[in-house]
């Protein structure tokens, strides 16, 4: 056979034991085998692992790198989501593509492919984030795939003129719509009207949830309540969940069963829960990230994500899901290699799972998108923040990050 390029002695995250070379021919993976046999040029990787690329399942590209507009001193969730609230009142198309590219050219080289973005729809700002990064998904197009959930930051029952907007969006080309019950003064509401947008329109739900530490009371229970009742399972992600790391045993492991009986997925997002939860304590300042490797060994999905980048919710980034995989693992505490390995898998297979991907994976038909890391196996990426050297989008080379040379004496 003849390959547009070959990607020889490769590891794959599904059979890290043995090497293989991958075969690519018009966009496509046309074959995976050890000693591949064809004629084309190729490229050797020594046994560094392969894999499809990552995949943020939870990132606010409109508001990204705005530190420098926000005075904040509290660090806490009311003040980040009021400084980003008056903040975005000066946000014009132009300004969200440029700040937004920005956090797009980095994850590209940081070695994602996907991506959801969550973006901000009301009466403040309409839908200027919605069209600057639905223009940003055809730009990168070459390098990932975007898809767009738009959502209600300030509230939706409490601010008229926002369902006509998300409406709007989802008509436009919205792939899917959030929540943000927290900030509705009916939270039970607004959850009821979600779900009821999502049925007429057909379309995922992804909610921003329980983003606290008062385990008395939970929104949890009435998503996948609402889960069932209109047959979503699969088809509903809850994001933060901060509630979950504050709850005992018992409670924990009922929540557990709801969300894997339901078949509501899981984000957890460690840099922005380990920067915001906790504010109120002066010692034994509790982490606030909830414990997905818990909720995986319930039969719930979850996934790692990013949030933000340098705003006030988060301010710091670098797109970097290996690091997000790594920072959980370090407040969870997890040291053995299958739980790091179980992290990896939370920014990769277990994201495309939250987000119905059925074309995830290395295997002869799949198209092309393949990344290769300086690291043999999936807990070696975690524990070392391997470096991603080279991408590939649907056959075509997308970034290239050389692994460093010393130069000894």
């Amino acid at each position: 056979m003849s390959f547009d390029l070959i990607l020889r002695d490769v590891r794959l995250p599904e059979n890290e034991a043995e090497c293989v070379d991958i075969g690519l021919s018009g966009g496509r993976i046309a074959a995976v085998m050890p000693a591949l046999k064809g004629d084309g040029p190729s490229l050797a990787f020594g046994g560094r692992l392969a894999l499809p690329g990552f995949i943020e399942t939870h990132l606010h590209l409109d508001k990204a790198c705005i530190l420098d507009r926000c005075a904040c001193a509290k660090g806490t969730l009311e003040e980040a989501i009021a400084a980003v609230a008056a903040a975005k009142r000066g946000f014009t198309e132009a300004d969200i593509e440029a700040r937004a590219a920005k956090v797009l050219e980095r994850a590209i080289a940081q070695g994602t492919t996907r991506i959801r973005s969550h973006v901000e729809v009301d009466p403040r700002i309409g839908l200027k984030g919605f069209d600057a990064v639905m223009r940003l998904r055809k730009a990168y197009a070459w390098a990932l795939d975007i898809e767009i959930c738009v959502f209600p930051q300030e509230g939706l029952l409490n601010d008229p003129g926002t369902e006509a907007l998300l409406r709007q969006a989802l008509k436009q080309g919205a792939h899917l719509i959030g929540g943000c019950p927290y900030t509705d003064t009916d939270p039970f509401g607004q959850i009821e009207r979600i779900f009821s947008i999502a049925r007429e329109f057909d379309v995922d739900i992804d909610f921003h949830l329980d983003f606290d530490l008062d385990a008395s009371r939970n929104t949890i229970e009435e998503v996948c309540r609402q889960t069932e009742a209109h047959g979503w399972g699969g088809r509903v992600a809850i994001g933060h969940v901060t509630k979950l790391s504050a709850m005992p045993a018992a409670q924990f492991d009922h929540i557990a069963r709801l969300l894997a009986d339901a078949g509501v997925a899981v984000t957890v997002l460690p840099a922005t829960d380990l920067f915001l939860m906790g504010r109120g304590f002066d010692h034994n300042v509790p982490r606030g990230v909830a414990p997905a490797h818990r909720l995986l060994r319930q039969g719930v999905n979850c996934s790692l994500s990013t949030n933000n980048v340098l705003n006030p919710f988060t301010p710091f980034g670098d797109a970097s899901l290996v690091r997000m995989a790594n920072l959980f693992a370090n407040a969870a505490q997890l040291g053995r290699p299958q739980d790091m390995a179980d992290c990896f898998d939370m920014v990769t297979r277990r994201s495309a799972k939250l987000l119905n991907l059925s074309s995830y994976g290395i295997a002869a038909g799949a198209e092309a998108d393949i990344v290769v890391l300086d690291a043999q196996s999936r807990a070696q990426a975690v524990a070392e923040l391997a470096q991603p050297l080279i991408g590939f989008k649907r056959g075509r080379q997308s970034f290239t990050r050389p692994a460093p040379a010393l130069n000894k004496p």
